[in-house]
């Protein structure tokens, strides 16, 4: 067996020749390798550009379109904003995580879509307090403080409507009055 391994190894050092060093850098890679990888870099660019953003491109285009249609369906229903306004006077909330030391004073007015949801607001105002309230609760003052925060609270109220009150269409929110103390 000693013989064979000697052989072996012998066979090796000869197919490398006698005067080939261990490691050498093939010209190869950078004759052929390089100018492929360029090329298959062009190629994913267009691709990409070209037929994959023009499918995104052609998504939103219906989603906005369709966001359209009915956006001017609501407006063939002639719903004016600010005509049909609920006022909710001074509700004072502890925001989450103040142990009862910061407070926020809120007037809100809700936008209504029709005249006849007035009368029904009124008689579930307690609900839609306890909505308001029980929301604006649970944000902390940095939430609160933001500006850019308060769009996505009157979303949220408008939501938690819409799921206790189907019958009743908010169409937005109004913060009359905003203190945080």
């Amino acid at each position: 067996m000693p013989e064979q391994e000697e052989t072996l190894e012998q066979i090796k050092i000869e197919e490398k020749g006698p005067g080939a060093p261990k490691s050498s850098f093939n010209i190869k890679i950078l004759i052929f390798g390089i100018p492929i990888f360029i090329v298959q870099l062009v190629v994913v660019y267009f691709v990409t550009a070209n037929i994959l953003l023009k499918k995104y491109d052609s998504q939103n285009a219906l989603s906005k379109s369709g966001a359209k249609v009915d956006s001017t369906a609501m407006k063939n229903q002639a719903v004016e904003l600010g005509k049909n306004i609920y006022p909710i006077e001074d509700i004072i909330v502890n925001p989450a995580d103040t142990d009862g030391k910061r407070l926020l004073l809120t007037s809100v007015g809700i936008d209504l879509g029709k005249p006849e949801m007035l009368n029904e607001v009124k008689a579930r105002e307690v609900m839609v307090k306890d909505i308001i309230i029980s929301t604006l609760a649970s944000k902390s003052i940095s939430q609160l403080d933001d500006m850019a925060y308060r769009d996505t609270i009157k979303t949220e109220i408008t939501t938690k409507m819409k799921k206790s009150m189907p019958t009743i269409v908010a169409n937005t929110i109004y913060f009359s009055k905003y203190i945080i103390q």
